[in-house]
């Protein structure tokens, strides 16, 4: 799916490896997958694996060893050295109430196993801790942001930080698709139907569109006998 994605977008694609599903080996595996797949980064974060997702209540938050995460960075880059393979650092070390001196010690050490860039998350509903992380930063290694706990933080803002080299809207497409299809069939059961529901989604040609049909169907005249 991932090589399908790739050949599909002229977008870089990001790909988010969770912990690395493993230890180094098994992220060095992973990471030269995506690589040979043709991603353009990797962002792997310093949990336990297994993990549990970040904003979950009650999550389990545990992290490895800083050293320990030094190793899967280098790994990392080792995979995906042959393909220009930019390796993401992701510290949880605010989400597991860790601190802000914790959080930016491993920034540090991650930078300087050779981390391409480092992305740091919060739960907190405002972006303070994010703004503070950001303030404090003097490594040349430029930061990643998710900003899914808070919205608030525009675009605008995140350009006056200065360090920001890449914002990551995590998984609003994703809750943007349950909402669509929550709407849809929540209209098809006051309408009793599609009638007025058909005019408002795309056509069944734009989807045959995506799925290159019509490449598909002009290579059947070409070369079917």
């Amino acid at each position: 799916m991932t090589r399908a994605i790739v050949e599909r977008v002229s977008a870089p694609v990001v790909a988010d490896l969770d912990t690395g599903y493993g230890n180094a080996v098994n992220v060095m595996h992973v990471a030269g997958a995506y690589a040979r797949a043709g991603v353009t980064a990797v962002v792997i974060d310093d949990k336990t694996f297994p993990k549990d997702a970040s904003l979950l209540a009650g999550g389990r938050q545990e992290l490895v060893r800083v050293e320990e995460f030094q190793g899967k960075i280098t790994a990392a880059r080792a995979a995906g050295g042959g393909h220009d393979l930019l390796v993401v650092a992701r510290t949880e070390a605010l989400i597991a109430d860790r601190g802000m001196e914790e959080a930016l010690k491993r920034a540090y050490a991650y930078s300087e196993s050779g981390a391409d860039m480092i992305l740091v998350h919060s739960k907190q509903k405002t972006p303070d801790e994010i703004v503070a992380f950001s303030r404090r930063w003097r490594g040349e290694t430029r930061l990643v942001v998710v900003p899914t706990a808070y919205p608030d933080l525009t675009e605008a803002r995140i350009r006056e930080f200065g360090n920001i080299g890449m914002l990551i809207y995590g998984n609003h497409p994703m809750r943007a698709a349950v909402t669509a299809m929550g709407q849809v069939f929540a209209a098809i059961r006051a309408d009793s139907g599609i009638h007025n529901l058909d005019k408002r989604i795309v056509s069944v040609e734009e989807i045959f569109e995506l799925q290159r049909v019509p490449e598909m169907k002009s290579i059947e005249r070409d070369y079917l006998r």
